[in-house]
């Protein structure tokens, strides 16, 4: 018999995500047309200078071995050349950027850097899950702040005890949001920051979807609030941007401080990326504008068809300013939890939708579509929906 695992594994037990995936396995095998809304995971196509770049790698043989971190100097060269061109804050490739395997590795081993047992970190309830499981491992307490629609879902400083921002050593946050799709201003980030002054507490921001805004701004950094980099750490992917997930390339730029702490964490876990994959991704960081202008016109038209769409079957889901999400309130015709909701409707139907319950206690009541199909797709998945809906009435 084993013996018993780490008590930190009790907190990481429950996922509804889990019992989605064996749902949706479950359809499949029964032969099942499943279109999967569940995750957030493109399905457009990388720069082609970025598979170009992989496909000559391939045949360089110095690209075959380990990749350590002064291997890394083109590709974190390009982090900081885009993160110039696009915010206007010099950057220190050597000692300011730190590349990761996916920026969730980066949101879950800083909480190893800086909590100790017992401290306390601030995350945001509905927020992505990686951030709440790095501060278990870490040993650290999670105080959630609840985003509720009427404060277009962004935390409220002054709701937060001061014992609490006593004790706290670190605030999660990601804007624009997963999953709610809420966004925010330049003023936002200088309160922010304000507040972390105040209170002595490090700032980490996750930002994977920064170029998908539809409303023509460019989201902005919290760097830009805090450009001499005293307190603040930013996580960005080439997943969402640059649709390359599967390739799980992504960097951290921030504080030098901060950039250290995790390095010395991320080396005793592991080394970098394939040489290939770092050199299709600064390819990928160097494509022209229009690449992006492009495939977020793709992303304008899908949910605008998708609201549509919905709109029509009678589910009034808010139109979102940013992300590839829809965050969709559960329909007033299905009486149950959304776990419940999109274990049924993927049963019956083959359509996979998030529960918005798995981003948090204060998600329930709301679902998540991911708009990761073309829209004929995207249509006939809704419209099973209508038929499953009319199901719940009769």
């Amino acid at each position: 018999m084993l013996a018993a695992f780490a008590q930190r594994l009790e907190l990481l037990r429950s996922n509804v995500f889990d019992q989605l995936d064996q749902a949706k396995w479950e359809a499949r095998r029964l032969g099942v047309d499943v279109i999967d809304l569940s995750l957030g995971s493109s399905d457009l196509p990388p720069p082609p200078e970025a598979l170009a770049a992989i496909q000559r790698a391939l045949a360089d043989p110095s690209t075959y071995g380990y990749t350590l971190f002064h291997d890394t100097a083109e590709f974190r060269a390009a982090c900081a050349q885009w993160y110039q061109r696009k915010f206007g804050l010099a950057i220190d490739p050597e000692t300011e950027v730190l590349p990761l395997i996916g920026s969730q590795q980066g949101t879950a081993l800083l909480p190893l850097a800086l909590l100790n047992p017992g401290d306390i970190a601030l995350v945001t309830d509905p927020g992505y899950p990686s951030h709440v499981g790095g501060i278990h491992l870490a040993g650290g307490i999670p105080y959630y702040l609840p985003l509720r629609v009427e404060n277009r879902f962004l935390p409220q400083w002054d709701e937060i005890p001061a014992e609490i921002c006593r004790r706290a050593r670190l605030l999660v946050l990601s804007y624009p949001h997963n999953p709610t799709t809420a966004t925010v201003t330049p003023e936002f980030w200088q309160e922010t920051l304000q507040f972390c002054q105040q209170h002595d507490i490090l700032l980490a921001h996750d930002f994977p979807y920064v170029d998908w805004r539809f409303d023509g701004q460019v989201a902005p950094s919290a760097l830009q609030a805090d450009p001499d980099k005293t307190r603040t750490i930013e996580f960005f992917s080439l997943s969402k941007s640059y649709h390359m997930g599967g390739f799980r390339v992504a960097y951290a730029i921030g504080s030098r401080e901060l950039i250290r702490a995790l390095r010395l964490v991320k080396s005793t876990i592991d080394f970098h990326q394939y040489q290939g994959i770092l050199r299709g991704a600064a390819a990928a960081l160097a494509a022209p504008d229009s690449f992006l202008d492009h495939w977020r016109q793709v992303y304008r038209e899908r949910r605008d068809l998708a609201v549509a769409a919905l709109h029509r079957i009678g589910w009034p889901v808010p139109l979102p300013e940013a992300t590839m999400y829809l965050w969709a309130p559960l329909p007033e015709s299905y009486r149950g939890s959304s776990a419940q909701f999109c274990l049924d409707l993927v049963r019956a139907t083959g359509v996979a939708l998030s529960p918005g319950s798995g981003f948090g206690s204060r998600g329930e009541g709301y679902v998540r579509f991911a708009l990761v199909v073309e829209g004929s797709r995207l249509e006939e998945a809704i419209g099973r929906i209508g038929e499953f809906l009319s199901q719940c009435i009769a």
